[in-house]
């Protein structure tokens, strides 16, 4: 199983505050699995400590292979979401990893 995970700090943008876009991007990402066929387990975490140096958000795709993992990122739902992460957070890490 193929891993992607991708953090982000978020910020208030596009009339919401922070916490709203944190919310908004969640629902928007969780909405994806029965969309997406590609997704074999996607999980979304909120950063539950308050530490300026902590990012605000993890994301975690489970799919079969790289393929896989490139159809996620190009299918025209995920597409829709990620429009508004790239207008709503200030930073992002990413890796993807084996498992």
């Amino acid at each position: 199983m193929l891993k992607h995970i991708v953090m982000w700090k978020f910020k208030a943008a596009e009339g919401k505050t922070l916490k709203e876009n944190v919310q908004i991007v969640k629902n928007g990402l969780e909405s994806l699995s029965p969309k997406v066929p590609h997704i074999k387990k996607l999980t979304f975490l909120e950063n539950q400590v308050e530490c300026d140096r902590n990012f605000d958000a993890l994301l975690i795709v489970e799919t079969e292979n790289e393929q896989e993992l490139e159809n996620y990122k190009n299918h025209p739902e995920h597409k829709k979401v990620a429009e508004y992460v790239k207008k709503v957070t200030e930073n992002r890490g990413a890796v993807d990893i084996w498992e």
